[in-house]
Formats: C-alpha cells, sequence, structure tokens
C-alpha cells in the first residue's frame, strides 16, 4: 500500500518511469502496469486504492473458486484410500461439476494444502513412571547356527520410558507368548522397576479382539498385570501415533544398535543379545544434543524412585482350563492325571484352574477359591482338610490319631477314662476300628461333659467288658449318676462248691 501512494507521489512529481523503478525496487513494467490499472486520479481511498491494483474483482471469483474447491474436498479427501482412486480421476470429477475451476496442477497443490492441515500432530507430556511403550522392529536381527550353519532371525522387542527416554531392547526368537514373556520380564528387571501402564500396539500375544474404546487382552496379559501389579493397554487400531514415542525409538535403535552391529557375526542369541547392551549402554549414556543430560540421567534422577517395586520372583506364565468339580470335590489336571480339592460347596460348578510347575490355583467367578502347591512327587490326591464336608472331616481327623494321642487325650479326662480307652484299643485286631470306637467314646464328653464321661466308664469298668456302645447307653440312660451298684449277696459255704484247685 505504502509504494503504490509513492508511486501516485512519484507521478504526480512528473519523475520518469525508470527513476521510479529504481526509487520503488520494483520493474518498470510493474511500474507501468499499476500507472495504467490507477489513472491520474489524484484523491483515492485506500479501499479504492486496492480494488484498482489488484483487481479485486478477480480475486472475488477465485475466492469463491476455492470455497467450491474446499466443499469438493471435504468428501474427495477420504477417497484417497480407496482402491484405484488417482488425484486425476478425482479432478476429472471436480471439473465436471466445475467447468471454470483450477487447473489439474493448481488442484493438486491445494489437495495436498488440505491434506497437511488435517494431518497435524500433538506434543503430549507424560508424566513419570507413568507408561511404558513396547513395540517389536520390523527389521529383524540374526546369528548362524555354528552346527548346521543356518541364518536364525531374530525379533527385537523394543521399549522406551516416554519421559525419560530410557531405551531398552532384547532379541528373541519370536513374538509367541513365550518370548513375549521374556521379553516383558527382562524388561521390567532392566528398568529396575514397574510403572503404571505398559502400552503395546495389537500384538496377537497381547490383544484377542482390537478395539477404539475396550480392546480384550489375552490371559497372558491379564497373568502378567495381576503379578506386576500393572495394566495393559493397547493404541487404537492403525493408529501408530498413539505410541510415537516407541516408533521414533525404533529408528533410534535402527541407527545405534543395528548399524553399528551390521558387520559382526554371531553364533548363538546370547552373544547377540550381549552385544545388543552393550549399544543399549552407549546409546542411553549419551548426551541430548546441545545438552550435557543423557537418557540414563533423566532416569536416575526423575524417574527411577518413582517406580513400583518388582515381585521376589519373575512373572511364569500359567495354563488355564476349564474344569467341573467332580462329587468327590475335586478338579482334576489331565496333564499329570493328579487331582485337587475344591471346597466342597462348589461341586458341579464350572471353575477355572491355572496353574504352573509351582502352584495350581482354583477361579470361580474371578474369586479364587483354592490354592495348592504343585509337587510332582505327592499323592495323585491333594486333599486340604478345610474343603471336605463336616463329617469328611471328623473322619480325616479319627484317621490322623494314633494310640498315644487317644490316650493321652482320656488321662486329660480321669484315670477310669484312661482305663476304658486302654481296654476299647487292645480289643480288637483291627487297630482303626478301635480307633473310631475310642474317639467316638471320648466325643462323648462334649454332649454330656467330662464329669458325666469319666463316672460312665467307671461303672464300665465294673463290668466284665468295656465298649462305646455301653458307655453310650450308660449315658443315656443316666446310670452314671446312681451312686454305687448294690452289694451282691455272698454265697453260702456247703460241701458242692468246689474250689479252682479242683481244676488244677
Amino acid at each position: 500500500m505504502e509504494q503504490l501512494k509513492q508511486l501516485l507521489q512519484l507521478q504526480k512529481d512528473g519523475i520518469g518511469i525508470r527513476e521510479m523503478a529504481r526509487r520503488l525496487g520494483i520493474s518498470r513494467n510493474s511500474v507501468r502496469k499499476y500507472l495504467s490499472l490507477l489513472g491520474r486520479e489524484k484523491e483515492l481511498s485506500d479501499r479504492e486504492l486496492v480494488d484498482k491494483a489488484y483487481c479485486n474483482d478477480m480475486l472475488q471469483r477465485d475466492a469463491e473458486r476455492l470455497k467450491q474447491l474446499t466443499i469438493h474436498f471435504k468428501t474427495a479427501g477420504t477417497e484417497l484410500s480407496k482402491t484405484g482412486v488417482t488425484r486425476q480421476l478425482l479432478w476429472q470429477e471436480y471439473i465436471n461439476n466445475y467447468p471454470d475451476g483450477y487447473s489439474y496442477s493448481r488442484y493438486c497443490y491445494h489437495l495436498k494444502e488440505y491434506l497437511n492441515n488435517r494431518d497435524l500432530s500433538m506434543h503430549l507430556d507424560y508424566q513419570a513412571a507413568d507408561m511404558i511403550m513396547i513395540d517389536f522392529a520390523g527389521k529383524p536381527l540374526h546369528y548362524v547356527d555354528v552346527h548346521t550353519g543356518e541364518c536364525i532371525e531374530c525379533q527385537v522387542f523394543i521399549a522406551i520410558l516416554p519421559f525419560s527416554g530410557l531405551i531398552f531392547c532384547y532379541a528373541v526368537h519370536s513374538q509367541r507368548s513365550e518370548d513375549f514373556t521374556i521379553c516383558i520380564n527382562a524388561m521390567l528387571t532392566y528398568y529396575g522397576g514397574i510403572p503404571a501402564t505398559i502400552l503395546c500396539d495389537n500384538l496377537k500375544t497381547a490383544v484377542v479382539r482390537p478395539d477404539r474404546y475396550e480392546p480384550v487382552f489375552t490371559e497372558l496379559c491379564q497373568q502378567l498385570s495381576e503379578h506386576y501389579t500393572t495394566t495393559f493397554s493397547a493404541t487404537r487400531p492403525y493408529s501408530r501415533r498413539d505410541k510415537a514415542m516407541v516408533e521414533r525409538a525404533v529408528r533410534i535403535v535402527y541407527t545405534h544398535v543395528y548399524a553399528p552391529l551390521r558387520n559382526h557375526h554371531f553364533s548363538s542369541l546370547k552373544q547377540l543379545n550381549a552385544s545388543i547392551q552393550e549399544q543399549l549402554i552407549l546409546l542411553n549414556n549419551k548426551p541430548y544434543k546441545n545438552t550435557p543430560y543423557s537418557r540414563r540421567y533423566f532416569f536416575e534422577q526423575q524417574e527411577q524412585a518413582l517406580l513400583k517395586e518388582l515381585p521376589c520372583e519373575p512373572f511364569t506364565p500359567k495354563k488355564v482350563v476349564q474344569l467341573t468339580v467332580q462329587r468327590n470335590y475335586h478338579v482334576q489336571l489331565s496333564e499329570d492325571h493328579r487331582y485337587y480339592s475344591v471346597p466342597y460347596q462348589y461341586v458341579g460348578k464350572k471353575v477355572k484352574v491355572c496353574y504352573n510347575s509351582r502352584v495350581v490355583e482354583v477361579y470361580l467367578d474371578h474369586d479364587r477359591i483354592a490354592l495348592h502347591i504343585r509337587n510332582a512327587h505327592q499323592k495323585a490326591y491333594t486333599t486340604l482338610g478345610e474343603h471336605m464336608p463336616p463329617h469328611h472331616q471328623r473322619m480325616q481327623q479319627i484317621k490322623g490319631f494314633n494310640r498315644e494321642d487317644l490316650l493321652e487325650q482320656a488321662a486329660r479326662i480321669g484315670t477310669a477314662t484312661l482305663r476304658a480307652a486302654t481296654l476299647m484299643l487292645e480289643n480288637s485286631i483291627y487297630v482303626e476300628q478301635n480307633y473310631k470306637a475310642c474317639f467316638g467314646m471320648l466325643m462323648l464328653q462334649k454332649k454330656y461333659s467330662a464329669a458325666r464321661l469319666e463316672a460312665a466308664c467307671t461303672r464300665a469298668l465294673q463290668g466284665t467288658r468295656v465298649n462305646y456302645t455301653m458307655i453310650k447307653n450308660i449315658l443315656e440312660r443316666g446310670l452314671d449318676k446312681q451312686l454305687s451298684f448294690p452289694d451282691a449277696p455272698s454265697t453260702p459255704s456247703h460241701d458242692n462248691i468246689r474250689g479252682k484247685d479242683h481244676y488244677q
């Protein structure tokens, strides 16, 4: 605007075109163009000056075309992702609707600008110890088997703490559950703690059903979450930017790990991982550009102390099976044909059994109802007393007694009870039946009291034999409350009575 006003003033002062161009720093053709558009009118407002100099009627027309093009892009912008759709095809459809529209080159320029304005990035701030992002690199590493000479490819697991930027990577044979478990254990051991969340993409090992809002995770991830007291989270399907930090970490690993090892030859997976760890130390200790601080520095100073403590033992995956509780209140693991007890109230229920080489856990509706230590050398049946119904517990209790235990209990009641128990234990050659009878006699004290049981045993000992039924009848009839037996009449002496010497 200032140059236009100066041009009019120079024209008024009679300055030539060559001198005008020199003073204003524009070409002589531009001076002639503007002078022809502005004419020799002396007083013009700024708006009138702009309309004359820049031909605003053309600008208005171009603005209208741009508006039409923007409306077209709202539908055409999503069409490019469809099979066979090209920019040429979209432009042809645009020209058919708007014959006075832009040329193909200008159409492509505006389409590129439109797509760039839609594809914007957002800067995210991360909290310390809040998240670990994990992924597998797209390019594998390899080693050579010394026995067969075969080149074996390895998947490379990569993780990063977004707050400090500390990177971890580890090579495994595959992305299957066993190797995924090894990677998670190694990662958390390397970091020395546990974050609140582990973010992954929708790999099959971790996610059963991808979903934008509620993805369904595998049983392995649920077990990992429970063991390490953390939570797994998944990105939205086809949304790599949700884990942009680990995507960037993959490229960093390519540069600082893959490239230095490109000419090295490895003979085992262990040797390959040892070399990876050496490069990883150099990478995490390398200062950021234009600063003296490294990833390791920020991790140790600001993040490490906020991580949750690791459990005493690393995670070991558990197998999961659905079983029915049998009538003997046990479930059978078909793998080793062994039985493990469940509370008898759950007979006939469908339960989930999780087990590994150490423990067996039984769940019903997400509640753990039984826990057993697994031992390959134990008996076929592993039964806990609290899982048994009351009458089975009593039977088990009887089986657990021995002669000394029963006599000790009898002695605590009284001498008569001890004598009665001794006679009952010696009454038959079937020892377990003797134990049952003696135990039943001792249990009578709970119903009739210890004093009455002692009195009943005293009365029973006056007879020729002692057993459980006799003592029970004495108590039921109240005979233990009678003070004493009436004295039996003495036999008179006469010649027909033969003494003991007659039978010798």
